[in-house]
């Protein structure tokens, strides 16, 4: 078990960090801090020492020169038990550093603002956050390293209940530590690669995504599964940002389903449905005089196969809608959005599951559509121009009635 007898705190999301700093300094533990992090925890009343009195140099280079030091990083990087290592320390006067504390400047936040310059972008590159949390990863054999808010509880538990971190536990929190920073990376070189005039599909390819949610299983119950959410996706509905209103739990199969009603019916125009059962369309119908009338007809399109279906609903869902639904069983429904009416119906049916999505968009052209293979991926952009030159191609030609659903 290593103890904790000294961490420095450096982090852009001040969440929780006054009631997990007060506990550090309760269990006799000193607290090295930079500059807004330091005010904030003095604003509480925490003691804490700042990382100038530490390095015996002011903060420089206006902000971007505060903990790339030797007092800093070679109290982190020190192995203890080491001799050479114990010597250095001695004779630089370097005092160990148990604990590290650090999350890192919203790059993604700011990159992400409609009009942010290139040069503000960059400012918001964190250069000393990155090297610490690396360093103490590094040397998880004998530092913490805490990169996310929602670790501070079970860390201080811990030290608590045992007065130090157990190798399971630093090295559980250096490999999401190396994660954290892998990903702040991948979307620097993300960001930047339109403004370096660089090809869409470049030739490394660093992937970022966060985990929505574990599912109970994959495809088939033997496999485990779990939705994962990709952050750079700023354009078209998406089921990662979706809000579940009712019903059980969902599946593998039903989120690949209800993306497909997705895709399908945001296509669409106007008062649209769309019902999918095993990711093929059982009907859809679009341009309708209300929401009902166009649920009716794509169920029409395929009664027996829409058994079980999932829906994708281009408006708000209203209360005719709503009992035509639930007259049938399905087991998933999206739409923008429910009447309350409506919504109290649906939700009477205890498995249906009812998500609600704040937009109904498609993606634009260059949104990245990603397709698995083994061993390997294919990219493309995505498809948004219209069908054109419709053929009909049975012997027969439907009739006008047919052509308007009727």
């Amino acid at each position: 078990m290593q103890p904790i007898q000294r961490a420095v705190f450096s982090v852009t999301d001040k969440t929780g960090i006054e009631v997990f700093g007060a506990g550090l300094v309760e269990l006799g533990i000193e607290l090295l801090s930079t500059g807004g992090t330091e005010a904030t925890l003095r604003q509480a009343g925490i003691p804490v020492r700042s990382i100038s009195a530490e390095t015996g140099l002011p903060e420089m280079l206006g902000g971007r020169v505060k903990t790339l030091h030797p007092n800093i990083l070679g109290g982190i990087l020190a192995r203890r038990g080491h001799e050479s290592d114990a010597r250095d320390l001695e004779t630089h006067q370097i005092r160990p550093i148990d604990l590290v504390v650090v999350n890192l400047y919203a790059f993604e936040k700011t990159s992400a603002r409609t009009g942010v310059s290139l040069a503000e972008a960059i400012e918001h590159i964190d250069i000393g956050g990155p090297t610490m949390i690396r360093s103490a990863a590094k040397n998880w054999a004998h530092v913490g390293v805490v990169v996310d808010p929602e670790d501070y509880p079970a860390v201080l538990q811990e030290l608590r209940e045992h007065g130090g971190l157990s190798d399971a536990t630093r090295l559980r929190l250096a490999q999401k530590a190396f994660a954290r920073t892998a990903a702040y990376d991948s979307t620097i070189a993300a960001y930047l690669q339109e403004p370096a005039g660089l090809e869409p599909f470049p030739q490394q390819l660093t992937l970022r995504l966060e985990r929505v949610q574990p599912l109970r299983y994959g495809e088939n119950p033997h496999q485990a599964a779990a939705f994962y959410r990709d952050p750079e996706w700023r354009s078209g509905s998406s089921l990662a940002t979706a809000t579940q209103l009712g019903g059980k739990e969902l599946s593998y199969n039903n989120l690949l389903d209800l993306d497909a009603a997705l895709r399908l019916v945001a296509d669409l125009a106007g008062n649209a449905a769309v019902i999918i059962k095993h990711g093929n369309p059982a009907g859809a119908a679009e341009e309708r005089s209300t929401l009902r009338e166009a649920f009716d007809l794509a169920l029409a399109g395929d009664t027996l196969s829409a058994f079980g279906g999932v829906i994708g609903l281009g408006r708000t869902v209203d209360v005719s809608t709503a009992e035509a639904i639930v007259a049938h069983f399905f087991e998933a429904v999206v739409a923008p959005g429910y009447d309350e009416a409506a919504l109290a119906m649906l939700q009477r049916k205890k498995n249906l599951r009812i998500l609600a999505l704040e937009e109904l968009s498609a993606p634009s052209a260059q949104t990245r559509d990603i397709r698995r293979v083994a061993g390997g991926l294919l990219l493309q952009s995505w498809d948004r121009e219209p069908v054109k030159d419709w053929k009909v191609m049975t012997t027969r030609q439907p009739t006008e009635a047919e052509w308007r659903g009727g």
